[in-house]
């Protein structure tokens, strides 16, 4: 049974930084699509960023591109999302998400979409104020 737990959000100045991590159990990282998306109030939940585990990153979300890096610890079987330069606009609901590898090769080349992915995290909030 896979389970995803993210962790480190909370309030921050903009400008400011944080790092967002995603533990996974019930499976191994290998051959696992993992994404991070966001959700504001009134707003549909959006893609930030996907990397396939082992490999480079699939997808940044043009508004985060050069401030916001997705990585992964294979070791402690957990993805992050680095938030650098955060701001007022980047305030969401963060979520981790996991699919497999079927799921990332019939979306390659388009912007991830939440039906890519079967496995979500129970969110951490992000406050950025000014």
């Amino acid at each position: 049974q896979v389970q995803l737990a993210e962790s480190g959000g909370g309030s921050v100045q903009a400008g400011g930084s944080l790092r967002l991590s995603c533990a996974a159990s019930g499976y191994t990282f290998s051959r696992t699509w993992l994404a991070w998306f966001r959700e504001a109030p009134g707003k549909e939940r959006e893609g930030v960023a996907a990397l396939l585990a082992g490999e480079s990153p699939t997808y940044y979300a043009d508004s985060v591109k050069g401030r916001f890096t997705i990585s992964q610890d294979n070791t402690k079987d957990t993805v992050f999302l680095q938030m650098d330069n955060l701001k007022p606009e980047d305030t969401a609901t963060y979520y981790c998400a996991s699919a497999s590898y079927a799921s990332y090769y019939r979306a390659r080349g388009r912007a991830i979409t939440p039906t890519d992915f079967g496995y979500w995290g129970q969110g951490t909030q992000v406050t950025v104020s000014l």
